[in-house]
């Protein structure tokens, strides 16, 4: 396949035929120029997450993050709006923080020339404001202001942005998978979180599409972690005397479930290329588990304690920028570096209300399962980064996705599809392919 438009340009056309209904070309993963292409197409329209609200609690709080290439900073303004700006000084573009987190006090200042900003990016003052007498310079003009990211919006406490101008509302975008954010928020005994703790950073060497379609890839457990979860067998088998498999082990040996197992589940999948995957993991009924329920209870009533805990959801993707974890309070972010990095950003979050051994769990999930130093998340990368290296080379131009192709079903807002399924990852290249030919 001749890959490249004259010109050496992808056209509409062509990037069209780069998805098939089963299958998608290895350029996809591989071709820098489609990176490219995705940084202005998929990025610069999506809307991405940007933080949650509890990092930036106090007036003047702001946090550094990224929105596609583009560096932005949330910061809460004295009346205590959340906002997202560009991270740049309307004057001569200058950084004007550095730091991921901080306190601006009541406004942004610019280290160069002192220029003042108020948290909303308004201009409030420039030094010898006489100098600019009978010029065009208009402290009320908004180009003398930081600039606004185009959209922003926030869906309970989840902080998300988008650098076009116009497209479908946040609440059109998240669509059915706010049944996963809600979750995430409801299992508080006071129906919120909070970011706890800092972040783990993973530098990964793989295209970040990959990142998204193994988080629903559940043909992979069983061969990828090998390796580990026989070494967590090995290891209870050795000490149990009968006992109830520990918790950090129980966590790694469930990758070790047979075809069988990962085939009940179910894969569910929306519009804009989100979705979720039922839960893997069955919270123990341990004296902390009774007591957080009991919490729940107090709070909600029986009826809707009971309704909150059975909606148990494994990876949720909020295309393309994020993966909250409802059942273990963990929420990871991705941020593409190049066509073969993929930076992704692990955040544990408290249950307000909770005992706090519930937070505890959520540090131990994302230590075993998901942090650098844990014995699985280095499987993936492992993997992924082979696959980037195999795209790239000439053994075939054409990845296959046809495990059960067609046979999802439409449900409410969405499609369910077994648990064997690719269809997460046909869904996942469905909205790629319109965003990259400009239907969205």
């Amino acid at each position: 396949m001749n890959q490249m438009a004259p010109g050496g340009e992808y056209g509409v056309e062509r990037l069209g035929a780069l998805v098939e209904p089963d299958r998608v070309h290895r350029s996809v993963y591989a071709d820098p120029a489609i990176f490219e292409l995705e940084m202005e197409r998929v990025f610069g329209r999506a809307w991405i997450y940007v933080g949650h609200e509890s990092e930036i609690p106090k007036k003047g709080d702001f946090k550094l993050s990224l929105v596609g290439r583009q560096q932005v900073i949330m910061v809460r303004a004295p009346d205590m709006r959340a906002h997202v700006l560009f991270n740049r000084c309307a004057h001569k573009g200058a950084r004007l923080h550095t730091e991921p987190l901080g306190n601006t006090g009541n406004s942004l200042r610019c280290p160069y020339h002192g220029w003042s900003f108020r948290c909303d990016g308004s201009l409030l003052a420039v030094p010898e404001p006489q100098a600019y007498a009978g010029t065009a310079f208009d402290k009320d003009d908004p180009n003398f202001s930081i600039r606004r990211l185009p959209r922003q919006q926030s869906y309970r406490g989840f902080m998300f942005a988008s650098l076009a101008e116009d497209g479908p509302d946040l609440d059109t975008f998240l669509g059915g998978v706010k049944l996963s954010l809600d979750n995430f928020c409801d299992r508080s005994p006071l129906g919120e979180v909070e970011v706890a703790g800092g972040v783990q950073r993973v530098m990964q060497r793989s295209n970040w599409k990959m990142f998204f379609e193994n988080l629903h890839d559940t043909n992979h457990p069983m061969v990828t972690h090998q390796s580990s979860f026989l070494a967590a067998r090995e290891q209870h088998a050795a000490k149990a005397d009968g006992e109830p498999m520990p918790f950090k082990l129980h966590l790694i040996d469930g990758n070790g479930e047979p075809y069988e197992f990962w085939d009940r589940l179910g894969l569910v999948g929306y519009e804009y290329g989100h979705g979720y995957m039922t839960a893997i993991f069955n919270a123990p009924q341990d004296v902390a588990w009774k007591k957080y329920a009991a919490s729940l209870e107090a709070a909600h009533g029986a009826e809707k304690a009971r309704k909150i805990l059975q909606t148990n959801l494994h990876n949720t993707i909020v295309y393309p920028s994020c993966s909250p974890h409802t059942g273990f309070q963990q929420l990871r972010v991705i941020r593409p570096v190049s066509v073969d990095r993929t930076m992704v950003e692990i955040y544990t979050f408290r249950l307000k209300g909770a005992p706090d051994e519930m937070l505890q769990r959520a540090i131990t999930y994302a230590n075993v399962v998901n942090s650098p130093a844990s014995v699985v998340m280095p499987d993936d990368v492992e993997v992924y980064a082979r696959c980037q290296e195999g795209l790239a080379e000439d053994g075939g131009d054409w990845v296959s996705q046809h495990r059960y192709v067609g046979e999802e079903k439409k449900t409410g807002e969405g499609w369910l599809a077994r648990g064997l399924s690719e269809f997460p990852m046909r869904n996942q290249f469905r909205v790629w392919r319109r965003y990259m030919t400009g239907e969205i």
